[in-house]
């Protein structure tokens, strides 16, 4: 969230206050004796982290892995149902659009919580704008979609972009109906919108919209650590979805009412919503040293699913994935989903996708009599593993060859758009090469500027950061290719040497 400036967080935190929110340690029976001028005080402070999500919260003492640090009461929360009970003509007109199509209520509730921040959106108090929001790939142009240069990652932004778009035309004639400003009526304003809402609420039983969540939603995100399954040295299990709702929202990680909060910690969500006590709960995921900021951890995604849903990537996120084509018959030789066919963020492929490779490998007529042994995530003999590893070794070697640029160049692209984005006057060109001059170019002349006189001006396009997103990712992406090649050429020379 976005506040104005430090008087009108004052105000915001305050507010926040007098709802009920706060970072106390204070029981609920306890009422303070002096009229709370902050929600924010004893646990937390709210704090500016320019290589770290930029404004988040700071530790203001040290705090404890699984200690509770803040907690939002239901009254504070933001949902469909309390904007129903305050907007009696938004009520009726949900009505009414429920009644011409019962597969848009789902929809409609979306427009309500939309409908929340339209409000909020002519007041400073509150917060301007989500920066982010701008980034996400449903904002993406198509310089920035083709910028991907992965077919899965542009496909997905492009499916991004035209659900967004279907989402607004069919919600015109309600908004229409609600004589919403004309500037709240447009595109910009829609996905301005539904970004906040794909990237602030969180989840609560009663309402699939879910909440916006006051104070709650200045955490930024920290990246589950490790996943607890899909290791090569694993046996096959089940694999659970990574959420039960829509991304960018906050579950309940089966927390049971009886269980004290420091025996959860190994989940991956650290808030819910707890019925006991009517608020929503926030606990530190680890030990912060004060001024740390702290971290809440959404859930596990890819870098591409950040950028889809929240607008932004991590540079090292332990749960990213590169996934290599398939040949077309590889998807019925097992039961996993495809999702879990990737390669690790260390290069290492998942036990799921050696095992499918490896059973593929196999002449038809043994794989029956073989297939046990590559469930239980054993090589099935030094032949097949060769085949299997020099495969994927072809296919991740074919990706990267598919790709306009390389890694190195890549590498000097983006710190050329890091030169003009630090305002930066000596950028040398001469060192990109001509294909990324050619991506360069486009951008440029997309932003009405010529190469290089006008570049200074062209760094104030919004844009300028969408596409060098596009350039961090499919850079990361073709680390992990990288990485597999080599971590499968080691294997291959391991398997050589011992053959000899």
């Amino acid at each position: 969230m976005e506040v104005q400036d430090e008087s009108d967080l004052e105000t915001f935190l305050k507010w926040a206050a007098a709802l009920g929110v706060s970072d106390s340690p204070i029981k609920k029976s306890e009422v303070p004796t002096f009229p709370p001028s902050s929600c924010l005080r004893h646990s937390l402070s709210v704090s500016h982290f320019p290589d770290a999500g930029g404004r988040g919260l700071a530790a203001v003492r040290d705090v404890m892995k699984g200690e509770l640090v803040l907690r939002v009461p239901k009254e504070a929360l933001m949902t469909s149902e309390s904007l129903r009970s305050k907007d009696q003509k938004l009520s009726a007109a949900l009505c009414k659009y429920q009644k011409l199509s019962s597969n848009q209520v789902p929809f409609l509730l979306e427009i309500s919580m939309l409908s929340i921040y339209w409000v909020f959106f002519n007041r400073k108090v509150y917060f301007d704008e989500f920066n982010q929001s701008d980034n996400k790939l449903s904002s993406f142009g198509q310089l920035e979609i083709e910028a991907l240069q992965m077919d899965d990652a542009i496909w997905t932004a492009e499916r991004a972009v035209e659900k967004d778009k279907m989402d607004w035309r069919e919600a015109t004639a309600l908004m229409g109906e609600l004589n919403l400003k004309p500037q709240l009526m447009t595109f910009k304003a829609w996905l301005w919108a539904s970004a906040t809402i794909s990237s602030r609420t969180m989840h609560i039983p009663w309402d699939s919209a879910g909440c916006l969540c006051p104070v709650g939603d200045f955490f930024n995100y920290a990246a589950p650590a490790e996943e607890p399954y899909h290791s090569e040295n694993k046996p096959h299990q089940k694999l659970f979805p990574l959420h039960d709702t829509s991304p960018g929202k906050v579950q309940n990680a089966g927390k049971s009412v009886e269980e004290p909060f420091y025996a959860h910690e190994q989940r991956l969500i650290d808030a819910c919503y707890e019925e006991e006590i009517a608020a929503y709960c926030f606990y530190a995921r680890r030990n912060y040293r004060k001024g740390d900021q702290v971290l809440l951890s959404y859930g596990t995604y890819t870098n591409l699913e950040l950028l889809e849903h929240y607008g932004f990537l991590l540079h090292e996120n332990p749960n990213d994935k590169a996934f290599i084509p398939l040949e077309p018959n590889m998807n019925s030789l097992c039961s996993w989903p495809k999702e879990s066919l990737y390669i690790h963020q260390d290069g290492k492929p998942s036990f799921a996708l050696l095992a499918t490779i490896r059973l593929w490998a196999t002449p038809v007529t043994y794989r029956r009599s073989v297939g046990h042994i590559a469930y239980s995530g054993h090589q099935i003999s030094a032949e097949n593993e060769v085949t299997v590893l020099e495969w994927i070794v072809k296919n991740c070697r074919a990706l990267l060859g598919n790709c306009s640029s390389s890694i190195e160049e890549d590498e000097l692209l983006l710190n050329t758009i890091h030169k003009i984005q630090d305002y930066n006057p000596l950028i040398d060109f001469g060192d990109v090469s001509r294909a990324c001059i050619i991506e360069f170019s486009a951008f440029l002349e997309m932003n009405d500027r010529k190469l290089p006189s006008q570049v200074q001006i062209c760094r104030k396009a919004r844009s300028i950061h969408r596409w060098k997103l596009a350039v961090e990712w499919r850079l990361s992406y073709k680390r992990i290719l990288c990485e597999c090649i080599s971590h499968c050429n080691e294997r291959l020379e391991d398997l050589f040497l011992n053959v000899s």
